[in-house]
């Protein structure tokens, strides 16, 4: 079980701090006592469970189809030669 203390202002409830230490959040109110307070909270750690699972690393319409024909760019192909593009008037 973790704690820790909240220091806040009374008048707003605006969060100061939140110390690890009890003697650091007694310190904080002791600057302003009256307009100051502190409170402890506790957490609980849940246990931690780790899952592993092996699985197909593909999606699930993609089994089973056969492997498509990709069309690969060729640079030389797509380039113009020099002086043969059009200008583009914007």
């Amino acid at each position: 079980m973790n704690e820790y203390w909240i220091v806040i202002e009374n008048r707003t409830g605006r969060v100061i701090a939140h110390c690890g230490d009890i003697n650091d959040a007694i310190m904080l109110v002791s600057f302003a006592p009256n307009k100051r307070s502190y409170s402890r909270h506790r957490f609980l750690m849940d246990q931690v469970i780790d899952i592993t699972f092996t699985t197909d690393k593909q999606l699930p319409g993609k089994q089973g189809l056969p492997a498509g024909n990709v069309n690969k760019i060729n640079p030389e192909i797509i380039r113009l030669n020099e002086g043969e593009g059009q200008p583009v008037i914007v």
